[in-house]
C-alpha cells in the first residue's frame, strides 16, 4: 500500500494539538527512540479523509497495532467496541493511570478496547514511563 501524503500544514497543526505526545498512549516523542507517525483515525480504506479532524499523532507502536482498525474487543465484555478517537473524545473519560502512574487503565469499553488492541501498556512503554517518572516528566499532564 502506498504511503499517503499528509500536508505539512496538517502535520504542524496535529503536532501542536498533541503537544508532542502520542495521542493514544501519551508517550512523549522527545524521549522516544522510535519514530512517531501522523495516522488516519478512520483509515482511508474505510473512507477516512486526510484532514485535521482525522489525523492523530501516534507513536510507532500504537500506530502499528492500530493499523486500519476502528474497533477492538473490550476484554471485560468480550464485545466489539470502537477505538478511542483523540479528536472527538477526551482521554480522561476513557482512561486513567494506575496507582503507580505506569499503566494506562481503560475505564470505558472504548478505553479498554483501545488499551487492549494498541497494547498501550507494552513493556517498553512501562519502562519509559518509569524512567520519565523518576526524572519528573511523567505523568505528562
Amino acid at each position: 500500500m502506498p504511503k499517503i501524503y499528509i500536508p505539512v500544514a496538517i502535520q504542524k497543526e496535529v503536532f501542536d494539538r498533541s503537544k508532542g505526545y502520542c495521542e493514544y498512549c501519551l508517550l512523549p516523542a522527545s524521549f522516544s527512540p522510535n519514530a512517531f507517525n501522523y495516522e488516519h483515525i478512520i483509515p482511508i480504506s474505510k473512507n477516512g479523509l486526510t484532514s485535521i479532524e482525522n489525523i492523530a499523532y501516534s507513536c510507532g507502536g500504537c500506530n502499528s497495532f492500530k493499523n486500519d482498525k476502528i474497533e477492538g474487543i473490550d476484554p471485560l465484555t468480550m464485545l466489539l467496541a470502537p477505538l478511542f478517537n483523540p479528536i472527538t473524545q477526551k482521554w480522561e473519560q476513557h482512561f486513567e493511570w494506575d496507582e503507580d502512574d505506569l499503566q494506562v487503565l481503560g475505564i470505558s469499553s472504548i478505553g479498554r478496547s483501545t488499551v487492549n488492541l494498541l497494547k498501550i501498556n507494552r513493556e517498553n512503554n512501562r519502562n519509559l514511563r518509569k524512567l520519565l517518572k523518576m526524572a519528573g516528566f511523567h505523568p505528562p499532564f
